[in-house]
């Protein structure tokens, strides 16, 4: 945590004019199309990436920023940069960063007067930095879990969760049991509740009989995505609003369905006392219009919640 007044150097650029972006996929199969049948080619197609300046009329409050701890006027958070929206990718200069999560962490700055340094890290390895003070606090889509709770401080912002997605010509449908992917090659992101989940139920195939599925995790989403197109992986595990966006934006891929919904939130050390001015700085937005302006820019309306909380217990479904 900073508490100096010197100008820091920020690491988020100004939202820069509407560029395009293509996403990390290329074409598969061997002249086959979506719906013919044999092997369906996962094919990327060129989309805008959304620009609106949804942020930069957020006035500050100064009831919550009077939350803030004595002398607090500057912080570092970490985000993991995903390759596509909604989560955190690049505009086409390279160096622009931008995602919901972006829009969110700089909403929140401006409600309570903070400059704020974004500093890059593998989303596995956020959580752990937090406890050590290398970053004040990290976005990148966490789900609130009771595991995680143990030992992370969380502000929800927004409700996302896990899902499933495979290639159109899947005879894969609605994942309700994860018995059903026994057998199977599952892609998804390391350090994520998602492969926490998967390896902590790997016994249900053995208690079931079967053949256990296989985890294949992945840093990037682009090499989850080519994976499943090669025919490396069989389905994809990942966050709801993550898949619903590559779906809509890919050739060749379905959204099978959610499995589990889960919080999500800003991410603190055990303790820490920014929370609640960070919880005073969500509902504020959400007060004000600016919180929904935020969702309907990224497609993720679905994921509104009605009030910021501090480190609620995990959703049960």
């Amino acid at each position: 945590m900073r508490t100096s007044t010197r100008t820091r150097p920020r690491h988020f650029a100004p939202f820069a004019l509407i560029t395009s972006a293509v996403l990390l996929v290329a074409a598969c199969g061997s002249g086959s199309d979506d719906s013919a049948g044999g092997t369906a080619g996962v094919a990327a197609k060129a989309d805008k990436i959304p620009t609106a300046d949804v942020v930069s009329g957020v006035e500050k409050d100064a009831a919550a920023a009077k939350l803030l701890p004595s002398g607090v006027t500057s912080l570092t958070v970490a985000v993991s940069v995903g390759g596509t929206p909604p989560g955190t990718t690049y505009l086409d200069d390279g160096k622009t960063l931008t995602g919901q999560d972006v829009d969110f962490t700089h909403a929140v700055a401006k409600v309570l007067g903070l400059e704020v340094t974004t500093e890059q890290a593998g989303f596995e390895a956020i959580l752990p930095a937090l406890d050590s003070g290398k970053y004040d606090f990290g976005a990148s889509n966490f789900g609130v879990t009771d595991e995680r709770r143990k030992t992370i401080d969380f502000v929800t912002y927004i409700n996302d969760g896990q899902g499933f997605a495979t290639r159109k010509d899947s005879k894969l449908t609605k994942i309700t049991d994860l018995k059903q992917l026994c057998g199977l090659n599952v892609a998804t992101a390391a350090g994520t509740t998602f492969e926490a989940t998967l390896e902590e139920n790997k016994k249900v195939c053995s208690d079931a009989g079967k053949k256990a599925y296989k985890v294949q995790t992945y840093s990037e989403q682009g090499a989850i995505w080519s994976s499943l197109q090669q025919g490396r992986s069989d389905i994809v595990m990942s966050t709801i609003n993550g898949l619903r966006y590559a779906v809509a934006h890919q050739q060749g891929v379905k959204f099978l369905n959610e499995f589990h919904r889960l919080d999500v939130g800003f991410a603190f050390k055990k303790g820490t006392k920014l929370a609640p001015a960070f919880q005073a700085a969500v509902n504020k937005l959400i007060a004000v219009g600016t919180y929904e302006k935020i969702l309907k820019k990224w497609g993720t309306t679905g994921s509104a919640i009605e009030k910021s909380q501090i480190s609620p217990p995990e959703l049960k479904d």
